[in-house]
């Protein structure tokens, strides 16, 4: 079983973080910047405070015709925060981003953040776990 440790292993642990006072135009930019859809939320002692995403900009100042340049992260960031081990399993993963609605989970390692995985790394995992279960079935079928 795949576990959120082998994900982090494959993708690498690199964390984009932003400040809860910095300007929401600042955290857009680095999203684009990173090619993200998210940045964790970072207190002055880098502990983890919050996720801030495109859907709360979304949702919370384009929506709301705010703007974002004034708007400070805290003010539309998720606290909210659903939060995986390095040891938990990637079919773990997907039923709490399924149950909650969430695309990004920050991977914690006792109190350190240890990494994030999105939506799109948990469903790459489980293709490539199937399709590594269906070539092992095709060679045992075929007595390969």
């Amino acid at each position: 079983m795949t576990t959120v440790r082998d994900v982090l292993d494959r993708k690498g642990r690199n964390v984009f973080a932003v400040g809860p006072e910095a300007p929401v135009y600042r955290a857009l930019e680095l999203m684009s910047e990173k090619h993200v859809g998210a940045l964790m939320v970072l207190d002055d002692d880098r502990k983890l405070i919050g996720v801030v995403s495109e859907r709360d900009y979304a949702r919370k100042i384009a929506l709301q015709g705010k703007s974002s340049k004034e708007t400070p992260v805290r003010d539309i960031m998720t606290t909210r925060l659903f939060c995986v081990s390095p040891t938990q399993n990637i079919d773990e993963c997907m039923a709490l981003m399924t149950d909650k609605s969430v695309r990004h989970l920050p991977v914690l390692d006792g109190e350190r953040l240890d990494g994030v995985i999105s939506i799109g790394d948990v469903v790459k995992s489980m293709l490539s776990q199937q399709e590594f279960i269906i070539e092992q079935l095709e060679h045992f079928i075929s007595g390969r």
